[in-house]
């Protein structure tokens, strides 16, 4: 499996805000880490989320409610958990607007994690 790397991550953001406008400085690195890592839990030697699908849900979600960025949380959450489902081999096709309107119902708190785990699904 391919894990985004916190320098992938850092270089990713950078762009996508050269590229849309916004702050591409970081505020916080603890959380932009822990975002990363939530995915890979484990309890009791079990993962929290053992399937690719659970593991992009989490990472979206927590990129964008960590708010480890001053600015573009929302589009670097949504681009993350679009990619590491592409580069590990799942191929989801949403709409610009649903890709939009996820990440502003995410960081409004109106999408958990398990209702964005739910859109995934529902886009494969």
């Amino acid at each position: 499996m391919i894990k985004f790397s916190r320098d992938k991550v850092l270089l990713l953001h950078q762009i996508i805000s050269q590229e849309t406008g916004g702050d591409p400085n970081l505020r916080d690195i603890t959380l932009l880490d822990s975002a990363l890592e939530s995915a890979f839990q484990t309890f009791d030697g079990k993962e929290l989320y053992p399937t690719k699908e659970e593991k992009a849900a989490r990472i979206g979600y927590s990129l964008i409610s960590n708010h480890a960025f001053v600015d573009g949380n929302k589009r670097i959450g949504m681009y993350v958990l679009l990619s590491f489902l592409e580069v590990n081999g799942i191929k989801i096709r949403p709409s610009d607007e649903e890709v939009v309107r996820v990440g502003l119902a995410t960081a409004a708190g109106e999408m958990k994690y398990e209702d964005i785990l739910a859109w995934i699904s529902e886009n494969k």
